[in-house]
């Protein structure tokens, strides 16, 4: 355990000296927002570091996720370190995170992957923003800093307009008129919001403008755009998660 501390230390130290400010914004339910770095998710709490001490020392803190109204982190490396805290506070794993594949996709079987049901009693959700990548960038993944637990219930919603290349631009529904053999998911739209949990898995969801689903498996969450050749992208897609706070009991 000590080595993974040590691990986990030396990436934060990292980052905090190739991003010179850091300021991932959380928003509690009583009005008052934080602005600091998220490092982790555990026991239905995230923690944060909070300011500049002496000799570049920060203070941490914890807040429960029952207390939060959004997280909106700060830029794709903030959200790559929260993942790798949370994977290292609630597994143990002291392997680096990865990107899923963009290579070799698989019938489109996540498309039948079960609906939200509502539950007997409304489950607590904390929101999280991101702003999801349209060109090939960390292997044409955006990184949404949460990983998700089998069994979590997941809503996710998206808005605004990319460009696919030769003039083309798409909204997170795709377009369903462009042919692309090499898109991940070849029965839906090109250019169209998907996601996938975990760096190892070719289970690919579409999300469109929104998607409810409960997680298959745990893992990081992904976001992408389903699109063969993303080396003439340009843009985002503005996207909002709402993940279940906790999650099942493991």
């Amino acid at each position: 355990m000590k080595q993974i501390s040590y691990a986990l230390c030396a990436v934060v130290l990292v980052l905090s000296l190739v991003v010179p400010i850091v300021a991932d914004t959380i928003r509690l339910k009583d009005g008052s927002v934080i602005r600091g770095q998220v490092i982790g998710f555990k026991d239905q709490q995230i923690t944060i570091l909070i300011g500049a001490g002496a000799k570049g020392r920060r203070s941490r803190t914890s807040i429960y996720v029952e207390d939060i109204e959004s997280i909106e982190f700060d830029s794709a490396t903030t959200a790559a370190a929260a993942s790798l805290a949370n994977e290292e506070m609630s597994s143990g794993n002291p392997e680096p995170v990865s990107q899923p594949p963009r290579s070799n996709p698989q019938p489109d079987t996540a498309t039948s992957s079960p609906r939200t049901t509502s539950p007997s009693t409304s489950p607590t959700f904390f929101t999280i923003k991101v702003g999801v990548r349209a060109d090939n960038a960390n292997n044409g993944w955006t990184n949404s800093g949460l990983v998700v637990r089998k069994g979590q219930r997941l809503r996710i919603s998206s808005s605004g307009r990319i460009s696919i290349g030769r003039g083309r631009f798409s909204t997170p529904i795709g377009l369903s008129t462009v042919s692309d053999n090499e898109k991940l998911m070849r029965n839906e739209a090109t250019g169209a919001l998907i996601t996938v949990v975990g760096d190892d898995n070719d289970d690919f969801i579409l999300v469109g403008t929104r998607r409810d689903f409960v997680a298959q498996r745990d893992g990081v969450l992904f976001l992408g755009v389903n699109e063969g050749d993303l080396s003439d992208n340009t843009g985002t897609y503005d996207v909002v998660i709402e993940a279940e706070a906790g999650g099942p009991p493991r």
